[in-house]
Parts: structure tokens; C-alpha cells; sequence
């Protein structure tokens, strides 16, 4: 395979750790973004020459214009986006603050699309290019206490399947990574937590937190698997444009769409009688 370069944001831990790993493993260069100076130092420590440590924020759309203008200049066309930065929040949508959820937006919807609208000018200019963005299995289907997690991660996921129709025309490729269960700090370092306020939800949300918290560092997935299989996808002539990581992920998904699949058989008459009987007036 030819050697191709890589920018993904949030290389510090977690399952861009893993991805960036894997691209470099396969001979890939990875420009990796951190917050700080040590981080970035212990990035390029992975491979020197060809691990690219850069400083970004991703909530700063402007900076994020000049990082992967300056990585275009500097070390080259890239070949492969990730937006991988994000976090997650939990909590009870009742006793969530707003506050709390705007941040979570601007963090994992509108920090994802600064970095692939950095990205995209180059990409199309060139008539090649590949753009990722990982979502969530909570991005295909919801669970209680993730509300504004999952509601993020459905954004970007509807945000991602829109570019994709979009930039096709310019050989560009568009993929959401929807992760399950991955054995990452995401569910301890990495989570925010709101405040419990409201006893009525205890009975169903206490063991739901409690559980998550006890499952942090056994979960199923193997991170540097899911690195293995982006690095596969960036690959291929063909890729999708939703890449599903876990059995977990393929269970609970394929369970949510089924119901909403149901849903809409069930319902499918009343859905009808909306329409104007004499059809749409052109």
C-alpha cells in the first residue's frame, strides 16, 4: 500500500492513540493534534521523522484553518482527516445544564466540522482525499443518561452522511467511525459527569452509572483492532460510509434500527393521511 498522510485530532489517548499507532505501524505519516507541550512531544516520540505533533483546540475554527494549512505546506497533501476529538457527558437530560450540553456540541459537532472544513479546500482542489469523523455507536442509537452525548453524535452523524453526498462528485470519500465499547479511559478520565439532582431517576439511572464505572478499562473492544481496521478503510477503492467497530456496536444498533424500522411499518397508514388527497401541486 502507498504511504499516505494522516491528520487526526486527539492523539493523546484513547482511540486516536490507537489509530495513529496503526497508520504509522503500516508506514503511513500521522500529523497527531494534543493540547500541550508534553503531549505533543511524547507523540512524535512514537516514530520520529514521521509522527508530527501540532497544537490545536479544536473549538478554535480559525486555528484549526492554519494547522492543516501550515501541515499541507510543512509535510505534505493529506490524504486522510480524522476528526477523532471529543468527550463524553453523562447525565440525566432533566438534570443536565445547558451549559454543559453547548459545550458538548461545540466540542463534538462543531469542533469535528472545523476540522474537516479546514481540510476540505485541499482535498478538493486535489480531487482525492478521504474525510473521517468518529461518532458512536450512541451516534446510531440511544441509551438513558447520554442524551446530549447521543445527541452530538447524531448531529455528526446526519452532518457526515450530507458531506458525503456533497464532495462524492470530487473523489473525495466520507466515513463515520461508530465505535462500541472500546477499552479506553472514555468512560473515566475522559467523562464528564453532571450532578445528580432529582431522586425520582435513581432507580433507573444508578445502576446504569454505576455499571459504566465498573466496566471502565474491561470493556470488549481492543483499541489497537479498531486501529487496524481505519487503516484498512483508508485503503480500499471503495469505503463505506459508515464503518460500525464491536460486537457490542453491531448488537445494539442493529436492535435500535430495527425498532425504528417498526415504528414506521406500524404507523405507516397514519403517515399516509398527511399527504393532500389531489397530490402535490407543481
Amino acid at each position: 500500500m502507498q504511504s499516505q498522510k494522516w491528520l487526526i485530532t486527539g492523539v493523546s489517548s484513547g482511540l486516536g492513540r490507537a489509530f495513529a499507532r496503526s497508520a504509522l505501524a503500516a508506514g503511513h505519516t500521522v500529523v497527531g493534534t494534543v493540547r500541550s507541550e508534553e503531549d505533543r512531544q511524547a507523540f512524535e516520540d512514537l516514530e520520529p521523522g514521521r509522527a508530527h505533533g501540532r497544537l490545536l483546540d479544536v473549538t478554535d475554527a480559525a486555528a484549526a484553518v492554519d494547522v492543516v494549512a501550515e501541515v499541507e505546506r510543512t509535510v505534505g497533501p493529506l490524504d486522510v482527516v480524522i476528526a477523532n476529538a471529543g468527550y463524553g457527558l453523562e447525565g440525566v437530560f432533566e438534570e443536565t445544564p445547558l451549559a454543559e450540553v453547548r459545550r458538548q456540541f461545540e466540542v463534538n459537532v462543531f469542533g469535528a466540522m472545523a476540522t474537516l472544513q479546514a481540510a476540505l479546500p485541499h482535498m478538493r482542489g486535489r480531487r482525492r482525499g478521504h474525510l473521517m469523523a468518529v461518532t458512536s455507536m450512541g451516534g446510531l442509537m440511544a441509551v438513558p443518561g447520554m442524551s446530549a452525548y447521543c445527541g452530538s453524535k447524531f448531529a455528526l452523524e446526519g452532518i457526515l452522511e450530507a458531506l458525503g453526498k456533497e464532495v462524492a462528485q470530487f473523489g473525495i470519500h466520507v466515513t463515520a467511525i461508530e465505535p462500541g465499547s472500546f477499552r479506553t479511559d472514555w468512560a473515566a478520565r475522559s467523562m464528564t459527569r453532571a450532578a445528580r439532582s432529582i431522586a425520582d431517576y435513581d432507580e433507573l439511572f444508578a445502576p446504569i452509572r454505576e455499571a459504566r464505572q465498573k466496566a471502565s478499562g474491561n470493556q470488549l473492544g481492543n483499541p489497537a483492532k479498531a486501529g487496524e481496521a481505519v487503516v484498512h478503510i483508508a485503503s480500499v477503492e471503495q469505503p463505506p460510509a459508515h464503518l460500525v467497530l464491536g460486537s457490542d456496536a453491531l448488537r445494539l444498533v442493529t436492535t435500535a434500527r430495527a425498532a425504528v424500522d417498526e415504528d414506521i411499518r406500524t404507523w405507516e397508514a397514519l403517515s399516509r393521511t398527511t399527504d393532500f388527497p389531489e397530490g402535490a401541486q407543481l
